[in-house]
């Protein structure tokens, strides 16, 4: 039998020969009931160990290719089948194709961002040192005197505790109308919205969509094979006339009310009527993602749509993950509740329960008032940063972009002059090591506007200055490349 070693191979040589040995049985090499060499013949012949030979050897028996007889050596299991009569795969062979079924996740991973800290980056979160301090006492306190529960497999739904604290916060920030046992706690938004669409959504059916829209919720539906109904975002946000006129049957409305996302418009008291009578008309269900509400930096936070809905139509999502920091991989749902079952046993299928030590922690931050202080630090710091940003944008690009401070969010909308591409300009700023992500691949349907989201949250006022300087000056060096295709593309208005 020969058996290739590569010396000088990072493979530990017992892998190399284990692997290997396997490859000759599995190849046909040694016959089902066909005697291998004994130990020390082998390990002579290679120049190794025996006692490598035999490890090897017992990893075999082990895994139920080899078995021993004593007195006459080991040999290959009877148990085997014959060995296939295909060639063997030849290197640098096509893979395998792709199940069709597969394709309705392509792409998917592109409209998740870009992670890491640099500057413009969305989604990044604070933590200072005080809300650190409080978290490592919280985290600490509960591995000093753990509760066995918190070990073991837990409600899908949720620890109860972290639901009652939910659902009190809810009622008194945002409004919404929720017992404890309508709250499930998600591993984040994006889980929420993926057990909704699993559990509401049959193939084909139709769905209003923002028109632009988040992505991600894009791809998700994509996934679930429902078919998107794009509708148009105006300065009152989605047009429920023309979602009406579009798709008046449609199964579900995603929407973000309280800051669209990504124009950051505020869905108008009348379309949030007009939207609820066409839920309760059609018996079609509305998504509220409310991403980013606890960051108001003008007057109280808007109340939920939820909060308003009396035929039960609504369902509330939301998530920590914005608000403490997306590591902690923490949102939740508040369903209706005649979903409940099927949405618990559609959780239970992914991923059985949410995190419950962490899960705890977080139920004693809002239970012991950490989070009202907190959010509060947060508010002035991302306050501070959005001002010194606008204000870089300002005095570094007025002739090339037109800021707003937004009044809620983690980041702005920079509307492009006429005649610039937001494509151009996000791969110059690439090139600068900075994130500035282009809105108009986020339309479907309607005129795209040229524009970059710009985050601010998470990042230094200085830092964000510095990247402002930057990005001037890789636009000066770059004008003959950021010319827009069309005139389609102009910025502007909504």
């Amino acid at each position: 039998m020969l058996v290739p070693l590569d010396r000088d191979s990072p493979v530990p040589v017992l892998r190399q020969l284990y692997l290997e040995l396997r490859r000759a049985i599995l190849a046909g090499a040694v016959p089902p009931g066909g005697r291998l060499p004994p130990t020390r013949t082998l390990a002579t012949r290679l120049g190794l160990a025996r006692n490598t030979v035999v490890a090897a050897y017992e990893q075999l028996l082990a895994e139920g290719f080899i078995e021993g007889r004593v007195g006459a050596g080991s040999f290959v299991s009877r148990d085997l089948p014959d060995a296939p009569a295909s060639p063997p795969a030849v290197a640098g062979a096509p893979p395998p194709p792709v199940p069709p079924a597969s394709r309705r996740f392509a792409g998917a991973q592109a409209h998740t961002g870009t992670f890491g800290t640099v500057p413009f980056n969305t989604g990044r979160c604070t933590l200072d040192e005080r809300t650190l301090q409080v978290w490592r006492s919280l985290t600490l306190r509960r591995l000093q005197r753990p509760d066995p529960a918190w070990l073991g497999y837990a409600d899908p739904a949720g620890p109860p505790a972290l639901r009652q604290a939910i659902a009190r916060y809810l009622r008194t920030s945002r409004a919404v109308r929720c017992e404890p046992e309508q709250v499930v706690v998600t591993t984040g938004a994006q889980q929420a919205i993926d057990l909704m669409l699993r559990v509401l959504l049959d193939p084909g059916d139709r769905v209003w969509l923002e028109d632009p829209c988040y992505p991600a919720v894009r791809a998700a539906l994509a996934a679930a094979d429902a078919r998107v109904v794009p509708v148009r975002v105006d300065a009152q946000g989605m047009d429920v006339a023309a979602g009406i006129a579009a798709s008046p049957q449609a199964r579900m409305a995603y929407v973000t009310p309280s800051s669209q996302y990504p124009l950051g418009v505020v869905l108008s008291m009348a379309r949030r009527l007009e939207l609820l009578a066409w839920a309760r008309r059609s018996g079609a269900w509305v998504l509220e993602d409310d991403y980013d509400s606890e960051f108001r930096y003008a007057g109280r936070p808007l109340a939920s749509l939820q909060g308003i809905d009396e035929g039960g139509r609504v369902i509330y999502i939301g998530t920590f993950n914005k608000a403490l920091f997306p590591g902690l991989r923490l949102g939740y749902a508040v369903v209706p509740r005649e979903l409940l079952e099927p949405v618990l046993a559609a959780r239970l299928l992914s991923d059985w329960h949410p995190a419950a030590l962490q899960a705890g922690v977080v139920a004693d931050f809002l239970e012991e008032g950490h989070f009202a202080p907190h959010l509060r630090r947060m508010r002035q710091r991302y306050l501070a940063a959005r001002d010194a940003l606008v204000a870089a944008l300002r005095e570094n690009l007025a002739d090339r972009m037109e800021v707003e401070a937004p009044e809620q969010g983690m980041k702005l909308l920079a509307r492009l002059r006429p005649g610039l591409s937001d494509l151009a300009v996000s791969a110059v700023a690439a090139r600068r090591g900075l994130i500035a992500r282009p809105v108009s691949p986020m339309f479907i349907a309607a005129p795209p506007v040229q524009g970059l989201m710009l985050g601010f949250s998470g990042h230094e006022p200085g830092a964000l200055c510095w990247a402002a300087r930057e990005l001037a000056a890789a636009l000066a060096e770059s004008d003959e490349r950021l010319l827009s295709p069309s005139p389609s593309g102009a910025g502007g208005g909504l």
